[in-house]
């Protein structure tokens, strides 16, 4: 079966940095979509940015372009997070959809997660 899982969360001040990472096992096809989506308490799951299988092509929330850098190496996920703001606060989740990325980062079209990893950020 399809396994997400990340790594990496942790606590870090206001203006640092931390990376995420995220390794994928158990799915076979290429055609694939890999996502970073945060929650903070209280709010809704959103999206923050996607990567299409190869890396060709990524998308970010504007809440964090030029601070947030999504790359892959083979069946592993990076999110790297710079200048990190409490507002970034949150759980992180990986996600993978079969198929494309879509312009829209929304849960649902997303078919697989991980358990999630804490960012705290004071």
């Amino acid at each position: 079966h399809v396994q997400l899982v990340e790594s990496g969360g942790g606590s870090v001040q206001a203006g640092g940095s931390l990376t995420l990472s995220c390794v994928d096992s158990g799915y076979i096809s290429n055609s694939r979509c890999m996502a970073w989506f945060r929650q903070a308490p209280g709010k809704e799951r959103e999206g923050v940015a996607t990567i299409s299988h190869g890396g060709a092509d990524t998308n970010y929330a504007d809440s964090v372009k030029g601070r947030f850098t999504i790359s892959q190496n083979h069946y592993k996920n990076v999110l790297e997070m710079n200048n990190l703001r409490p507002e970034d606060a949150g759980m992180y989740f990986c996600a993978m959809r079969s198929g494309g990325c879509l312009p829209t980062m929304i849960p649902t079209e997303y078919n697989y997660w991980g358990q999630g990893t804490q960012v705290t950020v004071s």
